[in-house]
């Protein structure tokens, strides 16, 4: 446990590595963090993902006491959610100054530094964080990593249920079926196909995983072919049984998961049944801003924590309604479900609950159990699903993260409309009907 009170988060990243093929779950275990004396206002205004309300706190705070290692940290984490990377780095090169060893702070830096492609520079934080993986795997990274070559590409889905598939090619090879999923990290893929692709490992090491062990291994791809956009020096990873076989390998040769996604201006076009990549960049960015605006679309916040992707929605049953941060997962094997509600929300809003139909399911290779609900309305922006088949998980933190997430939206819920997902200006758009 470190010490902002937060779970071990080596159970998140390397669970990340073994979805492909296998059954993408909600992110349904959680990390409770605790306020310190002296931050109860700026940690309330946090928890209650009033995020702009609580940099402005916490940076009081500092200002009166310059060696809070707790405001410093956090206030760190909530650029590193915006991926205001300038801030994020100050204030937590201050908190690491207050404490060289506080695992938190040394893994939002990494993190920082890793969202930038400054790879080598993130090596030694993760090390201090306590990821050798990840320390030794990005270390390995020669020269500029996700290299964008070409403008645009459109991934027709060849498959949308139970999870969606594109075509993909590696270091020159055959195409191939991927799946893709927010809630994974890198490029994912079996073993067999790293094989196939020539990979060799950089590191590695042995996991829990469903009651059992895997080996998960780390290398660096040399030629991702998306359509008409190639990325180029890409980190991967893949993961085999004890026995060196693949896991849970299924209809696909791996999984793209959100750092591939946030190197470009990605729209999920359900509606469409295709992917839509574009370079990231001010142009692209405008032109995205500009067609939300003809198609009345408001902008909605993006929050990026490690690689699960926020916003701000609603849940709503007989008892009323509530705003707040909510999960936005792409993709994935999540089945009919639009989304899974968290902790005592469900009851609190009076959400009609199937508690005799109990679903066991694993998240992050830990066993869970949800049931059936079906809240009134679920929204995101414009985006409404009324009266739609939903999960409750009573026993999920609300506070995965340290602010409170009431739902997480999936695959089901997404497919009347199109996303895209601006990385650079940290905006969502999401429109109903396909994308022009």
């Amino acid at each position: 446990m470190a010490n902002d009170g937060i779970w071990d988060r080596r159970s998140l990243l390397r669970s990340a590595v073994v979805l492909t093929g296998a059954a993408a779950t909600a992110p349904l275990l959680g990390r409770a963090a605790t306020a310190l004396t002296g931050s109860a206002d700026a940690d309330a205004l946090f928890k209650a993902g009033e995020f702009e309300k609580a940099c402005r706190a916490y940076e009081e705070i500092l200002r009166k006491d310059p060696k809070n290692l707790h405001a410093a940290r956090r206030r760190g984490y909530l650029g590193l959610l915006a991926n205001k990377f300038a801030d994020a780095e100050k204030y937590l090169k201050s908190a690491i100054q207050l404490a060289p060893e506080d695992k938190d702070a040394n893994y939002y830096l990494g993190e920082c530094y890793m969202r930038q492609d400054k790879f080598a520079q993130s090596a030694p934080y993760w090390r201090a964080a306590g990821e050798e993986g990840y320390a030794k795997w990005f270390a390995a990274v020669r020269g500029e990593a996700y290299q964008v070559h070409g403008d645009i590409a459109r991934l027709e889905c060849t498959q949308m249920d139970p999870a969606p598939l594109v075509g993909v090619s590696l270091n020159g090879g055959p195409q191939k079926s991927f799946s893709f999923y927010t809630g994974a990290t890198s490029l994912n893929l079996t073993a067999t196909t790293a094989k196939e692709a020539g990979l060799s490992p950089v590191a590695s090491q042995k996991v829990d995983f469903e009651g059992g062990h895997i080996w998960a291994y780390y290398g660096i791809l040399d030629s991702l072919k998306l359509g008409g956009i190639e990325l180029r020096n890409v980190p991967v990873g893949w993961s085999t049984t004890e026995s060196g076989e693949d896991v849970g390998s299924g209809d696909s040769a791996g999984m793209i998961g959100t750092w591939v996604f946030a190197h470009l201006l990605t729209t999920f076009d359900y509606a469409g049944r295709q992917l839509i990549l574009r370079r990231r960049t001010p142009e692209t960015a405008r032109k995205a801003r500009a067609a939300a605006a003809r198609a009345g679309v408001e902008p909605l916040p993006l929050w990026l924590a490690d690689q699960y992707v926020h916003s701000r929605g609603s849940v709503a049953g007989a008892s009323g309604s509530r705003t707040g941060v909510v999960g936005v997962n792409f993709g994935g094997s999540g089945g009919e479900s639009a989304a899974v509600v968290f902790g005592e929300t469900a009851e609190k809003l009076g959400i009609r609950s199937d508690y005799d139909r109990p679903i066991g399911t694993f998240a992050h290779s830990h066993p869970a159990v949800t049931y059936p609900c079906y809240p009134k309305e679920i929204r995101l922006g414009d985006a409404v699903a009324k009266e739609i088949y939903c999960e409750t998980h009573p026993q999920a933190s609300m506070a995965p993260y340290g602010f409170d997430v009431q739902a997480a939206f999936f695959h089901s819920f997404h497919k009347p409309f199109n996303t895209t997902l601006d990385f650079t200006d940290m905006k969502l758009y999401v429109a109903r009907g396909k994308a022009t």
